[in-house]
């Protein structure tokens, strides 16, 4: 679910130096204390939140300095600041009472604590994400401080700085906010519960799966990228992860049987930033998405599932149809590992992922069914270091029918059932052949998920500044009226508006804080115009996960850039070209929200909406790419365009001329493809 430029990649871990090894030990108890405050509730949200925050200003800062000689000036300083914002941190639950007698009124030391926090939150993210996202918070920060000395509707009747900071650095509006609140509880879960699964062998059953499935077809090694970049995001939701994870093996092996590094990248860029998307996880913007407008969060997977898979359809054919202009073939079908034997080897890897969809559409919350996904992964990995030293199959069985038996109990007994379980296999495995083995590496996945969650709780408690200046100053009903009077001519270009500060945006920063911005301006007025609620939500959603893709600063595309040894910025090209079909979606779904299945759907209309996407796709695909059973002539490409074109609105008359020119075009060229086929 992270997001990050790269500012977190410093290593820490047991067989590092002294340093590296207290950041370990600090990531392993971030870890641990949210685990604990997710499971059992010891402490109130807000000292949650403010502790979460401390944690990462430690872990930033720490981090910082370790890249530093020991005993350097300036790594002490960043210990020193880092040590000093994980401590004021505690000032939220020592004073817990006296802050809730006094809001609205701070004290001189609250207002010090507050501001002191606040610029550790700026420093923090400048270090992590870069300049970008602080500067453009640094804008709404100077609006709700200097507002009031702008011209006509934009100025606001003025705010003390003490109202500033009291909005910003305590109650629930401003870096301890609803994005806090989800990093320090959903995200963070769900992270661990990727990482745990990664550090299980996911990542291997994952693209044996998709070396067997489709590796051997035409173009095969770009579709093992679409495949496993997808079941990847099942798990993580973060587009940069996943580039980083699968793209080791992907990226060498599409160049290697004849594609272009650029368009490599870009095929890893494009299918790894839809994990975003993909239920059941998603990506972290999810969750912000579903505590900001109330609304569960299997509903959101729900209206997220037929995009999702129709994004994937678009890498799927851009990169089949790539193939066919440069004649690509597949691997060696002996070379291609049997999927079927790679299920029945980590077959049991999928368990958590199964239990977390049943809890979650049986209507249980993310935070319950992230604890108890971790909870049954972390038995999986302990357990089979005991199962391995069992001898003979009928004990072995024994084992796991046990252990299941037990792991049901959570239903009568509570969570606390499963921390009584894992604490025993962890005392087993201190005794077993290879169980100290594990218990490693089951730490490091507790380190290793506080670092991937670094990128992502730093930004969503800076972009708590634009939340709180917005609900200080009233500015997003402004824009919102903006949008509207512009919208009462066109809604289409109230969502190519929404589109660009969309796209503008993520030029900079992560999708989380894209999403928040943009939902809390423009999202209100799509609303208003008639938009669906979710769906309003969903395209800015889906535009803030395109910028990533988006020249000139795409994360996505960057991160790809060293494993191709070729430019972020081609790549960049090449991944906007591949999801150039992507970009009909969310348009398609405005004006026909049963493709979200939002509104007065029926199964009827779904399939109609579904159809015309696939075929809208597949002509901007042919369009795009050049190719369909054979090159195509320009102005066969402007035929494909034009009619693809003439499919995403939901007018009658434009729906019936794109269908009937689609399928018109798709008819000529196979019957020219059948016509040189015979001839040859």
């Amino acid at each position: 679910m992270s997001e990050s430029t790269g500012h977190t990649s410093v290593p820490f871990g047991w067989s590092q130096g002294r340093v590296a090894r207290l950041l370990f030990l600090i990531a392993v108890a971030f870890s641990t204390f949210q685990i604990i405050t997710a499971a059992f509730s010891p402490i109130s949200s807000q000292v949650v939140r403010a502790i979460h925050v401390g944690f990462l200003m430690l872990l930033t800062f720490g981090i910082a300095a370790a890249v530093r000689p020991r005993q350097d000036l300036q790594a002490m300083l960043l210990w020193l600041i880092g040590l000093t914002g994980f401590v004021l941190a505690f000032y939220h639950w020592v004073f817990e009472g006296e802050l809730i007698l006094r809001a609205g009124d701070p004290t001189d030391t609250d207002l010090v604590v507050g501001a002191i926090c606040i610029a550790l939150v700026f420093e923090a993210a400048r270090r992590v994400v870069g300049f970008a996202l602080p500067l453009i918070c640094s804008g709404f920060l100077a609006y709700a401080l200097l507002g009031q000395y702008l011209p006509g509707d934009w100025a606001h009747r003025g705010y003390a700085v003490s109202q500033v900071i009291d909005q910003l650095g305590f109650g629930t509006e401003g870096i301890y906010g609803i994005p806090t609140y989800v990093s320090s509880s959903y995200i963070f879960l769900f992270i661990l519960f990727g990482t745990f699964l990664e550090q299980a062998g996911m990542i291997r059953l994952f693209t044996d799966f998709a070396l067997g499935t489709v590796g051997h077809t035409h173009g095969g090694p770009a579709k093992v990228s679409v495949v496993s970049s997808g079941l990847m995001g099942t798990i993580s939701g973060s587009g940069v992860a996943n580039v980083v994870t699968t793209g080791q093996f992907t990226i060498p092996l599409m160049k290697k049987f004849g594609y272009s590094a650029e368009f490599a990248g870009g095929v890893e860029a494009t299918s790894s930033m839809g994990g975003q998307i993909m239920p059941p996880v998603m990506g972290a913007v999810a969750f912000i998405m579903a505590e900001t407008i109330g609304v569960p969060y299997v509903d959101i997977c729900i209206a997220a599932a037929i995009p999702a898979a129709l994004y994937f359809f678009t890498a799927f054919l851009m990169v089949h149809l790539e193939a066919g202009r440069k004649n690509l073939v597949g691997l060696p079908k002996s070379e291609c590992p049997d999927p079927l034997k790679a299920l029945k080897r980590d077959w049991h890897l999928l368990l958590p992922l199964i239990v977390l969809v049943w809890l979650l559409f049986s209507g249980f919350t993310p935070l319950f069914s992230g604890t108890v996904g971790l909870a049954l992964t972390s038995i999986l990995i302990l357990g089979g270091a005991v199962a391995l030293r069992l001898k003979g199959t009928a004990l072995r069985v024994a084992f796991w029918v046990a252990l299941a038996f037990a792991s049901s109990a959570f239903l009568k007994f509570g969570i606390g059932t499963f921390f009584v379980m894992i604490a025993a296999l962890v005392v087993v495995c201190l005794f077993v052949q290879g169980g100290r083995d594990t218990l490693r590496l089951a730490v490091n996945a507790l380190a290793e998920g506080a670092r991937h969650a670094l990128p992502v709780g730093v930004a969503c408690a800076l972009v708590g500044v634009i939340i709180g200046s917005l609900t200080l100053t009233g500015a997003a009903t402004m824009f919102a009226n903006t949008i509207i009077d512009l919208g009462r001519d066109s809604l289409l270009l109230s969502l190519v508006l929404t589109m660009l500060v969309c796209l503008l945006l993520g030029m900079g920063i992560p999708t989380i804080p894209n999403y928040i911005i943009t939902s809390s301006l423009a999202a209100p007025a799509l609303l208003e115009l008639g938009v669906p609620l979710v769906v309003s939500h969903m395209f800015v959603f889906y535009f803030g996960i395109m910028a990533d893709l988006t020249p000139p600063v795409a994360l996505a595309a960057f991160a790809a850039a060293p494993i191709a040894r070729t430019s972020g910025m081609k790549i960049g090209i090449q991944a906007l070209r591949i999801a150039i079909a992507g970009f009909v979606v969310p348009y398609m779904a405005v004006y026909s929200p049963a493709l979200m299945l939002q509104g007065d759907w029926t199964i009827w209309a779904v399939l109609y909406v579904v159809f015309k996407a696939m075929l809208a796709i597949l002509l901007w695909g042919a369009a795009s790419i050049g190719y369909l059973w054979a090159p195509l002539r320009w102005p066969e490409r402007v035929w494909a365009m034009a009619s693809a074109v003439c499919l995403v609105a939901a007018l009658p008359i434009t729906d019936e001329v794109g269908i009937a020119s689609g399928l018109a075009f798709v008819a000529w060229r196979l019957m020219r493809h059948r016509a040189t086929t015979v001839v040859a």
